[in-house]
């Protein structure tokens, strides 16, 4: 099986705190801030040395919906998602290992400290997803290569171990295959709270194509709420599309009334082709409670994507796709595409508040490889550009790929109805060149991870 070898050095995880501009409104959850994760490892190998990096927000009451945990309680169950995974990496990759390799092998163990604890199949899944990103992005930096050629050419080393029921020889195909999108357009997200006069005016300024609209569960108002949002994109943007988000909100009671009212509402009906899909209509348990009651539209499942074995339980049970997200893992989201296109099924691409810098560019460009036109983007909307982080760090990221932040909108900034990705693929790595001020952050827990090889073990210390 292909793939690069390579063992790990040093492994350090860091947060910053970031404000929103106005509350995000999703579910049962009302997030005003949250912190972003970052992991920063090194990776030996026998061709040399190289640093990978990534990013993800850790945020409340999404990954666990637990009513008796607190917002905090959650993004504490997050923190020490990745100090487990750290360990657990550090340990398996003192020896030599794919990347997918290491992911496989450190899974296990992962799930079983999370199933001890009572925790999700997503909280598990957060700290590998996080370090499996920053591990690819080192293994592409040490070949010198783009995330597209690294795929093509197999470099992580993925097979088909998690995902028995995928052929190895289709998984195979569908990497020789990847052909990656020039650009990826933006799929605007419309909270809960989001104020709709507001909302009429980002459409006349920015004209977005794609949206995603947040539903709450209750029919009577998500009827009302969904007819004005969808009559005022049909002014702004006569030839918008958009998806509906119910975050796990309806009972299948509620969820035939609205599929009743998708069709039987003038006000909605009239937008039916404009609509892509429902996503996570049912509670994530009661997801595989029984087959999906036929519904106008197709439904996906992306809280209930917990576990590899998870999207073909789905399909088997009704429904249409799944969606990608940085937060749910990098080889899951390709192993899924792929078993999507053996499955004639639908693969979204989600965005769990991504911001500027490491997390939107690695979204980014797995979404142009894996062919997905359009993207949620919404990290933009709550965040005014790169928040907190130094206005140095800021620059270096824009210098590094200005036309695709020339193309990012921003509170009050029209900026582009789609992400340019050439500059973003053409490597080496997984992001582009630039990497955040580790100074300016805040070490999410002392490392108890050995010394680097590489550099010194402190993690404030700043890697290239």
């Amino acid at each position: 099986m292909p793939g690069l070898a390579i063992r790990l050095g040093a492994v350090a995880l860091f947060e910053r705190g970031m404000r929103f501009t106005h509350p995000f409104r999703f579910g049962v959850a009302r997030v005003e801030a949250a912190p972003q994760a970052f992991a920063r490892v090194e990776i030996l190998s026998e061709g040399g040395e190289a640093v990978g990096a990534a990013a993800e927000m850790m945020m409340p009451k999404w990954f666990d919906k637990n009513p008796a945990k607190s917002p905090e309680d959650t993004v504490a169950d997050l923190r020490a998602s990745l100090l487990h995974a750290a360990a657990l990496y550090r340990e398996a990759g003192a020896g030599a290992r794919t990347p997918f390799g290491l992911h496989a092998e450190c899974l296990p163990g992962q799930v079983a400290w999370a199933r001890a604890r009572g925790l999700p199949a997503l909280v598990a899944a957060y700290g590998p997803a996080l370090i499996d990103r920053a591990i690819l992005d080192g293994a592409l930096r040490l070949a010198g290569t783009g995330l597209a050629e690294g795929l093509r050419s197999n470099l992580p080393g993925l097979d088909t171990r998690l995902t028995p029921d995928l052929p190895q020889d289709a998984l195979d195909a569908v990497l020789a295959r990847i052909a990656p999108l020039p650009a990826v357009a933006l799929r605007h997200t419309i909270g809960l709270a989001d104020d709709l006069d507001a909302l009429d005016a980002l459409l006349a300024r920015s004209r977005p194509g794609f949206l995603k609209i947040k539903l709450s569960g209750a029919v009577g108002p998500d009827r009302a709420r969904l007819a004005a949002i969808l009559g005022l994109a049909a002014r702004r943007v006569p030839d918008f599309r958009a998806s509906l988000d119910a975050n796990e909100g309806y009972d299948a009671a509620g969820l035939a009334a609205l599929g009743d009212a998708l069709t039987r509402d003038p006000a909605l009906a009239r937008h039916r082709d404009a609509l892509l899909w429902i996503e996570q209509p049912l509670d994530r348990g009661a997801t595989f409670s029984g087959p999906l009651a036929p519904l106008p539209l197709p439904a996906i499942i992306d809280e209930a994507d917990g576990d590899y074995d998870a999207f073909p339980r789905a399909l088997a049970l009704g429904y249409r796709g799944t969606s990608i997200k940085g937060c749910k893992g990098v080889y899951k989201a390709i192993l899924n595409a792929a078993r999507a296109e053996v499955a004639g099924a639908i693969v979204s691409a989600e965005d769990l508040t991504c911001q500027a810098g490491l997390a939107v560019e690695q979204d980014t460009a797995l979404a142009a490889c894996l062919g997905i036109g359009h993207a949620e983007r919404n990290g933009h909307h709550y965040v005014d550009g790169f928040g907190p982080a130094p206005a140095a760090e800021a620059a270096a990221f824009r210098a590094a790929l200005p036309e695709f932040y020339a193309a990012f909108p921003g509170p009050g900034r029209a900026g582009a109805p789609s992400l340019p990705t050439a500059a973003l693929l053409s490597g080496p790595g997984l992001s582009a060149g630039a990497r955040p001020d580790w100074r300016a952050m805040t070490p999410l827990a002392p490392s108890p991870l050995a010394p680097s090889p590489l550099a010194p073990s402190a993690p404030q210390e700043t890697a290239p």
